[in-house]
């Protein structure tokens, strides 16, 4: 067994803390250099939760980092503790799939501020020993990228053959490259976008109200009053859950068809199989996310602006970047569009990047980076295949 096998079966078995227990990886970053977060508030000594799947070579050259999205978390390629549902991308990660985690060591970390175990308002508050709650420090995607460098440092990973991620996830692979050019091969941005557009951050700010609407919300502080917001967590998730589909989509699965009756009832039960369908995702939703990382999550996504952050220049946050990118994007995908994404490549093209672009046919909408879309899984191989190439990995296995 070598030391990062002997480390990451050590901190599989770490006693969890928090109120989020769970099975999987664990370990404390920050205890001798505190993170400084983009609002200068210092978060000393806090816990980031893990998973990996595959083994890193000896050259440690094979190392993926999976940049997960708003409502995924670090169960990628697994049963989900909570859920029991297969892991949320196992179509593309896996021995034999796309992301093969029999030539490839495969990382994700749950986010900064998420709710499955990793430094956000659900965990102890040291201070206190409560819940953060509304008290945990507000974040940027930025911060997210720091953490996970961290725990790069910690694993020993100078560099990462890839850095891969769809929507939210795409701003952190954008954000990876921008802010440690050095340490990523290639990078896969997928269905994303360099700034988070008003219509996004309208569409934010709705969910938000509905979750602090909810009388449980209780002001933030609903975990140490036994209390939770489901109702109004739930109608956020509604109304996120249509954004990540397109019309297309929603008529071929659902039409005007009606659930379990021949007629209407003239009353406000789910008559339809698409309002079936939409209280189903919201109820399912809150037994595995928590509220307040659902409005921390979003605030942050709502702040993303790279060409902003690089003086109102986007190609200047790529500029002499040695990293390989193919960007993605989906025809039926109307929350980050084609347009958002072709803004990408242009500026990677204006800082002389190695890019190529890809625009994916398919009514799926925008998780159509979730679905079995096998164009999409084609050109991701082939260019996987040939970064692997450039990069000196075998074919198959570790070599």
């Amino acid at each position: 067994m070598t030391i990062l096998e002997s480390r990451i079966a050590a901190e599989g078995n770490a006693e969890r803390g928090g109120t989020g227990a769970f099975p999987g990886r664990k370990v404390i970053l920050g205890k001798d250099q505190p993170l400084r977060l983009d609002s200068g508030v210092l978060l000393p000594a806090f816990p980031v939760a893990y998973q990996t799947y595959g083994r890193l070579n000896d050259e440690g050259s094979n190392a993926v980092y999976i940049c997960h999205a708003l409502t995924g978390d670090q169960f990628v390629a697994e049963p989900h503790p909570v859920t029991g549902k297969p892991g949320w991308w196992n179509i593309m990660v896996g021995p034999g799939k796309p992301l093969d985690t029999d030539r490839f060591f495969v990382i994700c970390a749950n986010i900064l501020g998420g709710c499955m175990g990793t430094a956000g308002p659900t965990e102890t508050n040291p201070a206190t020993g409560k819940p953060w709650g509304l008290d945990f420090p507000v974040f940027t995607i930025g911060d997210m990228v720091r953490v996970q460098a961290m725990l790069l440092d910690h694993l020993g990973i100078e560099q990462l053959f890839l850095a891969v991620g769809g929507s939210l996830g795409g701003m952190q692979v954008l954000q990876w490259v921008a802010s440690y050019p050095e340490r990523v091969f290639a990078a896969v941005p997928i269905a994303c976008a360099a700034r988070c557009s008003s219509q996004n951050i309208a569409l934010h700010e709705v969910g938000r109200q509905a979750v602090m609407a909810d009388p449980d919300w209780c002001g933030g502080d609903y975990l140490s009053q036994g209390k939770q917001p489901r109702r109004g967590l739930a109608v956020a998730r509604m109304g996120a859950h249509i954004t990540y589909l397109s019309e297309q989509a929603l008529h071929r699965k659902f039409g005007r068809r009606l659930q379990d009756r021949e007629a209407v009832t003239y009353g406000f039960e789910a008559d339809f199989q698409v309002e079936s369908y939409l209280r189903h995702q919201g109820i399912s939703f809150v037994d595995r996310f928590d509220a307040n990382s659902f409005l921390y999550i979003t605030r942050a996504m709502d702040y993303f602006d790279l060409e902003a952050e690089y003086g109102g220049v986007l190609a200047s946050a790529f500029q002499d970047t040695k990293t390989r990118f193919c960007v993605f994007s989906f025809t039926s995908d109307w929350l980050f569009s084609t347009e958002e994404n072709r803004m990408i490549v242009k500026a990677l093209n204006a800082a002389a990047a190695n890019v190529s672009f890809a625009e994916i046919e398919t009514d799926s909408g925008h998780d159509s980076f979730l679905q079995n879309v096998p164009e999409f899984h084609r050109v991701l191989n082939g260019f996987i295949a040939g970064a692997a190439e450039h990069r000196g990995l075998p074919r198959s296995g570790l070599g």
